[in-house]
């Protein structure tokens, strides 16, 4: 199916179900029933999700939810980022848009604090504030082709000069059950545009449906399966890899259900929920510092190509030394940094590979300290 037509399927089908409540089109969650308090039943009637990205939020957060619906997501992120966060819910379904703005009032209000706001647009091209181009085409209808250059102009400029999402303004990315809705040609383009939004160390947080085979070309076919969150899914391989290739690090499977949600044909269709980083762009320098890998496995290659070996000393440049000093490594690292700082740091060879790194490259040369021996004892311990 073509991309035009996938979309204009599933906004079919979640406009009806903003409507009318369609159990077919999520999984039973449990989420946080602290945050489901103040929620308008009628979003928690026509909640359409699979996971609960919300649990992986921070205090002060900068969130942006994809696909958002009728908001339930953003809400209960609204409570846990709190009146110092902030939530943007993302969804070119009118009707879903107009379920979620109908209770911002009362949220608001039971809140004590407004913190969410709504927003159209496609998921994956997030640049483009398509409410902007409802306006603009109210005021200019497109009737010949010199109309439709004009248009084409207009949404160039907007994209230009006014992106919906800027480049690096969100510290989150969430989703819920929404990826698998976008057509196969448009999956990439979406990851990059996850990829582009987000703030240098800022991370993705995505609940979705995966397939553990890839779904055939008749099942793609299938319009009440694409609308429903079967054939769009991405092999569960396939949805990781895609993170890997629009440039995250630190990509890790955070839930995945042992039960399939559903079965089709013999292939399995779950959710699952991953996370994944970004900050890995860059130069490399050497500063002196070194990793040590602790375990449990005697040797682990990350994503680079750097190999380490369980209790060995690991050279690494000043930028994967501070990405492993964060989540999701800091359990398996010990960090190991030069007494004295490197004044005139040096290219890094960050080509893969173990690089030992000596204790007097980080200690110095003339390292020549004698000391007492040190109790093992802690404070107000008998040794």
């Amino acid at each position: 199916m073509t991309a035009h037509l996938v979309e204009k399927l599933v906004v079919d089908r979640y406009s009806a179900a903003a409507q009318q409540p369609e159990a077919a089109l999520c999984c039973p969650v449990d989420y946080d029933p602290r945050y489901l308090e103040i929620l308008p039943a009628e979003i928690l009637e026509k909640d359409y999700g699979c996971g609960d990205p919300s649990r992986y939020l921070k205090p002060g957060d900068t969130v942006l939810d994809l696909g958002s619906g009728g908001g339930k997501i953003c809400y209960i992120a609204a409570q846990v980022v709190g009146p110092q966060g902030r939530v943007i819910g993302v969804d070119v379904n009118d009707e879903m848009l107009a379920l979620a703005r109908r209770y911002q009032g009362v949220v608001t209000e039971r809140l004590g604090y407004a913190n969410v706001e709504f927003r159209k647009a496609r998921i994956q091209d997030l640049a483009l504030d398509r409410e902007r181009v409802d306006t603009w085409l109210q005021e200019h209808p497109v009737g010949d082709e010199a109309g439709l250059r004009r248009l084409e102009a207009f949404i160039a400029a907007q994209r230009a000069a006014h992106p919906l999402i800027p480049d690096q303004s969100v510290d989150v990315v969430v989703s819920n059950c929404v990826l698998n809705l976008v057509s196969d040609a448009e999956k990439h383009q979406l990851f990059r545009e996850i990829h582009r939004v987000l703030k240098r160390g800022g991370r993705a947080v995505i609940s979705d449906i995966v397939a553990d085979e890839p779904a055939p070309a008749h099942l793609k076919a299938n319009s009440e399966l694409w609308s429903g969150c079967i054939s769009g899914a991405m092999q569960e391989g396939e949805f990781l890899r895609a993170f890997e290739e629009a440039g995250f690090y630190g990509i890790e499977l955070l839930k995945r259900d042992l039960a399939p949600w559903r079965t089709v044909e013999g292939i399995e269709f779950r959710s699952v929920t991953v996370r994944a980083f970004k900050g890995k762009e860059g130069v490399c320098w050497d500063h002196g510092e070194a990793l040590i890998y602790k375990g449990p496995f005697r040797e682990v290659v990350d994503d680079d190509g750097h190999a380490f070996r369980r209790g060995e000393r690991i050279a690494v440049c000043r930028k994967t030394f501070e990405i492993y000093s964060r989540e999701p490594y800091t359990p398996y690292f010990e960090r190991i940094e030069p007494l004295n700082l490197v004044a005139d740091p040096q290219p890094f060879p960050c080509d893969g590979g173990m690089q030992v790194r000596h204790p007097r490259q980080t200690k110095g040369q003339d390292y020549a300290l004698t000391t007492e021996a040190a109790s093992c004892c802690g404070p107000g311990q008998p040794c």
